[in-house]
């Protein structure tokens, strides 16, 4: 079984958005999380989809589930309060409705340009290796600063490469790792490759598209409505 979890617990603080989480904002009239779903739903490999809401718009997303015909969606259940609890909730609603020997893949509900490609490529990966983060390369120089603004050393950045998502892996041994961090009174690691990497896991990389943005701030969002008009336009012009 091959499920998504998705995250869609972020309150948009930084999209300057007050009344609406930045999930739930619309573009040509369907939400963010919509766009999101919307992709694993069509994908032929995933079985089902686990979302991971602001307990207060759990209605709301069950209405857009409903009336996008998004079939897949397993359960709606709310998030916690860090991302790492939020995310948590999703894996033990997962563990209660499929095999351990699951592949998860989990994702941003504000990631709405992932491509069936690379979703394709975690899931392989996983199945290959156990683990699956997906990467990008770093375009511009890196840099470590030290103290009063001064550079203390410039990193090669063939090296380097920022994490994104979906990050993939088996669900019983994810679920392990935050089991053994709560543990620990450890609540708010900033996503499941640190969790995984802080104990012992190899993770291997995936290399995913650029378009695959996170909206955070309404530069993305700007950006998010261009590539998706132009993706529309080569669709009418039959590019």
């Amino acid at each position: 079984m091959n499920v998504a979890i998705i995250f869609a617990g972020g309150t948009g603080q930084r999209m300057n958005s007050r009344t609406i989480p930045k999930q739930f904002l619309e573009l040509h009239g369907k939400p963010i999380l919509v766009y999101t779903l919307e992709q694993f739903q069509k994908h032929r490999q995933i079985d089902g989809i686990i979302v991971v809401c602001l307990e207060e718009w759990i209605d709301h997303c069950k209405s857009l589930v409903e009336q996008y015909g998004l079939t897949k969606v397993a359960a709606i259940t709310p998030g916690g309060e860090t991302g790492q609890l939020s995310i948590y909730h999703g894996l033990h609603k997962a563990a209660e409705l499929y095999p351990k020997r699951s592949v998860v893949l989990i994702h941003d509900g504000v990631r709405p340009l992932i491509d069936s490609e690379t979703i394709s490529r975690v899931i392989a990966c996983v199945q290959a290796h156990g683990t699956a983060i997906t990467v990008m390369p770093v375009v511009e120089t890196v840099i470590m600063e030290g103290e009063d603004g001064v550079i203390k050393s410039v990193v090669d950045r063939c090296l380097c490469r920022t994490a994104k998502a979906p990050q993939g892996f088996y669900l019983g041994d994810i679920l392990a790792a935050h089991e053994k961090a709560l543990e620990e009174g450890q609540t708010d690691l900033v996503d499941s490759a640190t969790l995984m990497w802080r104990y012992g896991y190899t993770l291997h990389t995936v290399e995913g598209k650029r378009e695959n943005i996170k909206i955070t701030t309404p530069m993305d969002f700007y950006i998010f409505r261009a590539l998706t008009d132009a993706q529309e336009n080569l669709q009418v012009f039959g590019l």
